[in-house]
């Protein structure tokens, strides 16, 4: 029986699975991590920590100098890898994946659509008084798939393959969408000669790319001048990931090339290093002071309301609009509660939104920082919670175990 079922094992059901298996133990680890930083934040330790994350850390070379404090150094620069890494992934499943047929992105395109709109709209509703809270309205918006597919892989093998699929391509959509608002609405004053430099190395990098370059190295060091122009230009530093990945040559598929070499070679230090140090330097709120006003403040609900109900009531009622009246199908493994348990799942803001709401209020005088943070772990943990129980009852009666 099990010798026939490997024997029947398509690439894509392997591929999916070990994709599975790497982002679910990044997803525990980044579990780990955000639970460390509150302990840390909240012990004897917590002036260290607080001093650790403020401590300027300076580069010179000539006349040209980044100074920064260490959290920015994390998330401006270590975080430009992590995008780095989604601009591979984005082209790959463009060119060859998920994103390559319009039937197959149809569901989960819309889903994404719906769930970005229905959370921004909640947000915006209990925050239109307050022009300040209003930056944040983009926090809700985004999907942890580390956590999401943590979740998924609990249930092993209950778990249909075409949900795994729909949960993937929706989150790949809703990295697409992250970076586009981040380009668009949280970039500050711009400089014109750094964003000329910046065409310039991007259009080095096209060329590079038509002449059948392939040395990844000389990708990566033209990215890193890149990342510093962008730095400079006031868009956000970690656009510069993306821009270069998309001009990393992806060859014929099947075959080794420098962007499956790349997308390889940096999924395990993404995962298992750049994520989790993100974590532990943003996760860590103090809980001191917290009370029942904190949870109801305008941020803090508008963040979690945005997470627990505009998220999965946003995915489900866009795929409904196509499927109801037969313009669309489900397939044929996936039931509704299934897929209202995954979009629940997706609910889980975490890495995104963490980082969306520090660009949100950076310069908004730090009066919301501790509310995102709240509406976001308090959003995501709600969310989780409702995903696994849905599931559990979804998953037992349509796919139960031998």
């Amino acid at each position: 029986m099990s010798e026939s079922h490997s024997n029947n094992t398509s690439p894509l059901t392997s591929a999916v699975g070990n994709f599975m298996q790497l982002e679910s133990a990044g997803g525990i680890l980044l579990l780990f991590s955000a639970v460390l930083a509150i302990l840390v934040a909240n012990s004897p330790a917590a002036g260290l920590y607080d001093s650790l994350l403020n401590l300027t850390v300076a580069i010179q070379v000539g006349g040209l100098e980044i100074k920064k404090p260490l959290l920015l150094w994390i998330n401006d620069g270590l975080m430009a890898v992590f995008f780095f890494l989604i601009g591979l992934e984005l082209k790959r499943e463009v060119l060859e994946g998920e994103l390559s047929s319009i039937s197959q992105v149809v569901l989960p395109g819309l889903g994404a659509l719906g769930g970005m709109l229905v959370p921004a709209a909640i947000y915006a509703w209990l925050n239109w008084g307050d022009a300040v809270a209003l930056d944040g309205w983009a926090i809700p918006v985004a999907t942890d798939i580390a956590f999401a597919l943590a979740l998924l892989s609990v249930f092993g093998t209950r778990v249909p393959v075409a949900l795994k699929i729909f949960l993937m391509t929706l989150a790949i959509f809703d990295d697409l969408a992250a970076i586009v608002i981040i380009a668009v609405f949280y970039s500050a004053d711009l400089s014109l000669a750094a964003l000329v430099t910046a065409a310039v190395i991007l259009s080095v990098a096209i060329l590079m790319n038509r002449m059948g370059v392939r040395r990844t190295s000389s990708y990566v060091l033209l990215g890193v001048v890149l990342w510093i122009a962008v730095l400079k230009s006031g868009v956000h530093a970690t656009l510069a990931g993306v821009l270069i990945a998309f001009c990393v040559p992806m060859g014929p598929p099947g075959r080794l090339s420098p962007l499956r070499e790349l997308e390889n070679d940096l999924h395990g230090p993404v995962a298992f290093a750049i994520l989790p140090l993100f974590a532990f330097a943003n996760a860590g709120l103090s809980l001191a002071g917290i009370s029942l006003a904190s949870l109801t403040h305008s941020v803090t609900f508008g963040v979690i309301a945005g997470l627990v109900i505009g998220k999965p009531l946003g995915i489900l009622l866009f795929v409904a609009m196509a499927v109801l009246p037969g313009l669309a199908r489900l397939p044929s493994q996936i039931s509704w509660w299934q897929l209202t348990g995954v979009a629940c799942a997706c609910g889980i803001g975490f890495t995104m939104s963490l980082f969306i709401a520090g660009l949100a209020f950076e310069h908004g005088g730090g009066q919301y920082f501790s509310g995102d943070r709240l509406g976001v772990l308090i959003g995501s943990v709600i969310s989780a919670l409702l995903a696994y129980a849905i599931l559990q009852l979804s998953l037992k009666k349509h796919h139960g175990d031998a």
